[in-house]
């Protein structure tokens, strides 16, 4: 059986899905982008910014289901610029500092709004 997971703390999908899926005791949080969620736009700055911005709507979709950065497993990161990769990476390991989860980081053409950077991850109980 499947939760559909919701929290006002995140950005509300621009899409046809939800923020985050419930199944079996995962937790399928769907890629998030750099939105404020109190303004619904895109917060200004740079990657750093936009990552900090991303990983803070994937935590409030997390605690929402009850779990914390601590129960993911896996992230996936798509960035729009490769270049940003180190950067991006000095703001993620901020977040994950012990025992990161698993994760895979691809350069893409476009993302969504012309955002820099968009993060999607699995969790566990």
């Amino acid at each position: 059986m499947k939760k559909i997971i919701h929290t006002n703390n995140a950005p509300k999908a621009v899409g046809p899905y939800s923020q985050a899926i419930e199944a079996n005791g995962m937790l399928f949080v769907s890629g998030q982008i750099p939105i404020d969620p109190s303004t619904g736009q895109v917060v200004e700055g740079g990657i750093k910014e936009q990552t900090d911005r991303v990983l803070k709507n994937m935590e409030a979709i997390l605690q929402e289901a009850g779990l914390t950065l601590g129960n993911v497993v896996k992230c996936t990161c798509l960035l729009s610029d490769m270049a940003n990769f180190a950067a991006m990476n000095e703001v993620y390991a901020t977040y994950f500092n012990q025992e990161p989860p698993a994760r895979a980081a691809f350069g893409v053409v476009k993302l969504p709004l012309g955002v820099l950077v968009e993060i999607e991850c699995i969790a566990v109980r």
